[in-house]
């Protein structure tokens, strides 16, 4: 159990004590009116909705999860990440579909629904389910960070687990229902100073520690039994341990996500950042932001992934010993499951003497005296656990004092992204679902009360499931392959098909969620490419169908949704209605807006791989590297950052329905 200094205590207390009053502060403003509650009035400047942004995506189980596939596959490991924790989704919002969003002048996704089907009968009742399902995926993700929350604190207090993260997520509801959306960015700041000064220590720890490349690649090949764990490429089939085997043909899984995210990511934009943001430039800028900050997360896992590596070298010489000692905690507890193996080892850990002897007794003769230092890092399935290689580098690698500072980071990481998802819920199930098919004459004061309910309500449910998850992967990958999945058609083809209705979109989220659902507890074992293609193919063929065999949006619906959102795709009969002049102004911009979508792709995924290949001292990859980031520079200065709207006049027009 890791012993805190009074530096430590003094540092987390600190951070707990400064975000609570930040809440407290923002709560007058935030209740001023629901536009204020959960968009901050449309008037936060851009820079403050990135580092938001950026708070969001570096989330505390998705920093554990990548730490894993990195100190499993090394560099190679952002690939596996490109089903979601690369965010490769952030080339779309950068380049148009964070301006098309903020042009409909809504406040929710759900909302955005009757601006591009109108407000018939059909409209409303697509408007609760895109509301529904947002929470549910919501409580889906709270859900995954629930379970990365348990494994991490198991390792620094001698409380259960799930208790402590019950603690944490509760504190975090607390100062969101307190201050709405002011209060989350203005602590997405300062968690995110905060995670970025991590990200530098952890990376110049773990650069500093590695004594040549030689010397890295030989402990990594007798940890892990990868003879290429410093290569950058992805190759057609590397070694994974038991429980990761699905990820061996990499390249095939790489292309795969890669295509996921470019499908996902055609839809994306319909967010409280974007039609919170003041114009078009704003929208663009705030995302190029996010992208650039969130670079500073990969050299810091890298990091950790390094450091594991030392650690688990150090700790287990001869690794054949893990299996023996799951085998042991086995016999004593036969009953043991893996969502409850944590736990498990947490208590054994932690209350030594509650168990039976002769266990304790195995474990220190299997292990040695410093037994409950290494059992947190015994895996369920018998080999090293590398989704707690990260908590198990801050306990037995990172120095007090500096330990407190990281542990806070790690913290501010999961409690940013939590507050944005609920903040998106909460401000769904209020808006579109309560005032507008329970309470249209609610007042402010009491839609601010439900606001709290909700919030609480949908915390409690990602709890509940996050309790029962068997672990953080596969939760992360039914959440990313399966739930979303089955919602990805109608999420795309609103915004690129004139006549995808309402019935369209109705038929496929349905089909698609019904499937992901089934999914997950009658096939729970099923491969990720088989539960992406059957979703996918669930709500195109709902979508598609229910749309063609109803009737199309009416056109005056579709023409003001056309002028105000100005977007390129099938829309003929929209488009035959422009003048010449307009045709050609609106050409231009779709034109730059597709062509900047490989440099910005180019970009983001060298900048990522640059500082993790300085971080190992790869220094023959970094600079085969460089030249393809100069390369996509160039490229994203010619067709986005030459084109922005000026600050002068930065395309401020939008379609403001009457809240």
């Amino acid at each position: 159990m890791a012993q805190f200094s009074t530096i430590d205590i003094f540092i987390i207390a600190g951070y707990f004590l400064a975000t609570l009053t930040l809440g407290v502060i923002m709560t007058k403003k935030a209740s001023t009116s629901m536009d204020h509650y959960f968009l901050g009035g449309r008037s936060i400047p851009w820079y403050l909705l990135g580092i938001a942004g950026m708070a969001n995506w570096f989330d505390l189980t998705g920093t554990m999860i990548i730490t894993s596939f990195l100190y499993m596959l090394g560099p190679r490991g952002l690939f596996i990440e490109f089903r979601g924790g690369a965010v490769l989704v952030l080339v779309f919002l950068i380049s148009y579909t964070g301006k098309w969003h903020r042009r409909s002048g809504c406040m929710t996704a759900a909302e955005w629904t009757t601006y591009r089907f109108g407000t018939g009968a059909t409209s409303n009742w697509m408007r609760f389910l895109k509301a529904f399902m947002t929470i549910v995926t919501t409580i889906g993700m709270l859900a995954y960070l629930v379970r990365g929350t348990s494994l991490f604190v198991g390792l620094f207090v001698p409380y259960p687990p799930m208790m402590v993260t019950a603690f944490l997520i509760a504190f975090s509801t607390i100062y969101t229902m307190l201050s709405g959306f002011y209060g989350i960015v203005l602590t997405d700041l300062l968690q995110g100073a905060i995670v970025l000064v991590a990200c530098a220590i952890v990376s110049i720890m773990a650069y500093s520690a590695i004594e040549s490349p030689e010397a890295l690649i030989a402990v990594a090949e007798s940890v892990t039994g990868n003879p290429d764990w410093i290569m950058s490429a992805p190759q057609w089939h590397t070694p994974m341990p038991e429980g990761y085997k699905m990820y061996e043909s990499l390249i095939l899984f790489a292309a795969f996500y890669l295509l996921r995210n470019m499908l996902c990511g055609l839809g994306t934009g319909d967010e409280s950042k974007y039609f919170g943001a003041k114009s078009d430039r704003e929208c663009s800028l705030q995302s190029m932001l996010q992208g650039v900050t969130v670079a500073f997360r990969w050299p810091m896992m890298m990091g950790f992934a390094v450091l594991g590596l030392f650690l688990v070298y150090e700790l287990f010489p001869d690794q054949s010993s893990i299996a023996g000692v799951t085998a042991l905690i086995k016999q004593f507890h036969p009953d043991v499951t893996a969502p409850y193996w944590h736990d498990l080892t947490s208590d054994i850990i932690n209350k030594p003497n509650t168990f039976n002897p002769e266990l304790i007794s195995g474990l220190s003769s299997m292990l040695g005296e410093s037994w409950q230092g290494k059992l947190p890092l015994v895996g369920f399935h018998g080999i090293v656990n590398p989704e707690q290689v990260l908590p198990a580098v801050m306990l037995n690698c990172i120095p007090v004092g500096l330990r407190g500072f990281i542990i806070v980071s790690m913290l501010a990481a999961m409690m940013s992204t939590l507050t944005g998802e609920v903040n998106k819920s909460a401000a769904q199930f209020v808006k579109d679902i309560y005032r507008e098919f329970l309470r249209k004459t609610a007042t402010n004061k009491e839609l601010l009360i439900v606001s709290y309910i909700s919030t609480a309500v949908i915390v409690l449910g990602g709890f509940c499931m996050g309790v029962a998850a068997d672990s953080i992967n596969s939760l992360w990958g039914w959440i990313i392959m399966s739930l979303t999945a089955g919602g990805l058609a109608p999420y795309v083809l609103r915004l690129y098909w004139w006549r995808c209705n309402a019935w369209g979109i109705a038929g496929g989220t349905i089909l698609g969620g019904i499937g992901a659902v089934t999914q997950r507890f009658a096939y729970p074992d099923m491969s990720e490419l088989y539960q992406f293609s059957i979703m996918t193919g669930l709500s195109f063929f709902g979508t598609v169908v229910f749309s063609l065999i109803t009737k199309p949006t009416p056109m005056d619906t579709l023409v003001h949704f056309y002028r105000t959102t100005r977007p390129f795709g099938f829309w003929g009969p929209l488009k035959a209605k422009l003048t010449s002049e307009e045709r050609k102004s609106w050409s231009k911009e779709h034109y730059n807006d597709i062509m900047c979508i490989p440099f910005l792709l180019i970009t983001q995924v060298t900048a990522f791989l640059l500082p993790m290949q300085v971080v190992i001292h790869s220094w023959n990859y970094f600079f085969m590297t460089l030249p393809i980031f100069a390369i996509g520079i160039v490229g994203v200065y010619h067709y986005w950052w030459k084109n922005l709207p000026p600050a002068n006049n930065p395309g401020t027009d939008c379609a403001f329905n009457d809240k």
